[in-house]
Formats: structure tokens, sequence, C-alpha cells
């Protein structure tokens, strides 16, 4: 028992969870993420890490916020203000890469049920949400904004889907980039036709 005091003493609990469970994630994917295996990974006792999250879906949703941030903060650095449809697949193509470099985080951040209630988590999405809807809006600000944003992540987040699941081939970097910016392009184009 005194090792395990010890070793809640290391410093931030909450930074110590979410690095376990970010660390379980990506080596077994989120079946074997639970609070009793964070705490196991953390060196805590099995109860420490419900001082902050009150169960699995709560601590599934941090670990999402987290993910959503350096989401937009990958984007970003794709290009911080795209003007251009060339530019604007140039975040897809980075939405894609993230997906396909972080399987376990992106499938935790969209396909595993979170706590809804979670500020954090719904912070994150609406900061992602609204990063997407500005940068169509700038590239295209004569169209509907809220529609044509939710058309293009649905586009990119279904390439990102296919690509991960293998529906699509992610052989190359080089191969992704070809696929998501010709079905970008693609969209654009008919978008734009009378």
């Amino acid at each position: 028992m005194p090792q395990a005091s010890s070793s809640y003493h290391h410093g931030d609990l909450r930074a110590a969870c979410l690095r376990a469970a970010r660390e379980l994630l990506e080596e077994d994917g989120s079946a074997g993420l639970s609070l009793r295996a964070v705490a196991r990974r953390a060196g805590v006792s099995a109860t420490a890490p419900y001082r902050h999250y009150a169960d699995r879906d709560a601590l599934v949703s941090a670990v999402a916020a987290e993910g959503y941030r350096e989401l937009a903060e990958h984007l970003a650095a794709a290009h911080p203000e795209p003007r251009t449809p060339d530019e604007l697949a140039s975040v897809a193509v980075a939405y894609v890469r993230f997906a396909l470099d972080r399987p376990a985080m992106f499938r935790v951040m969209f396909a595993e049920p979170c706590d809804p209630n979670s500020e954090e988590r719904v912070a994150a999405t609406a900061a992602i949400s609204e990063y997407v809807r500005g940068i169509v809006h700038a590239v295209f600000p004569g169209v509907d904004p809220d529609a044509l944003s939710t058309t293009v992540w649905a586009l990119v987040h279904g390439l990102a889907f296919l690509h991960l699941d293998g529906k699509l081939d992610s052989s190359t970097p080089e191969v992704v980039d070809a696929q998501v910016r010709a079905a970008v392009r693609a969209l654009f184009s008919v978008s734009a036709a009378p």
C-alpha cells in the first residue's frame, strides 16, 4: 500500500491518468481501456482515477477532448489560413493523415460514445466544428458556410475512416494525399458547376 500512496503523489493525477489511457489505447485500442487498467498503468490505487472521472465515459471524453485539440493544431499547421480550394485540400489531407497516424485516438474521438455532459469535450468538438466552418467560409464566401462545412467535413471524415478500415489504398502518404485531393477537388468542381 505505501507504494501506491507514494506513486499517487507523483504530481498531477489527472494528467497521469490521461497519459496512461493514451498508452493503453495505442497498445490495445479502446477494448482494454478501463479505469482499473488506467489506475494500474498510472501506478495508483484502483479508486484514484475516480477523483477525476466518474466513469469510463468521462475518461474517454477527456481523452477525446485532447485528441480534438491535437487535431485542431495539426490542421492549423497544415495551412493556417486556407484561402483556395487547393489549400483547403491540404487541410483535408492533414485530417486523414491525423487519423492514419493516430488510429486509436481517432476512433475514440469519433467512434466511442462519450459523455455528452463533458464541458471539455463539447468545447473541443465545437472548436473543430467552428474551425471547419471558418475555413470553408473563407474559401467559399458566397456559399452557406454551415451546409458546405458539414459536407466537406463529412467527405473528409468518411475518407479518413475508409482509409483506416482498409477500404482505400493507404500504402504510402503520396497515395493518400492524391486520393484525398482528388475527392476534395471533385466535390468543389461539382459544387461550382451551374
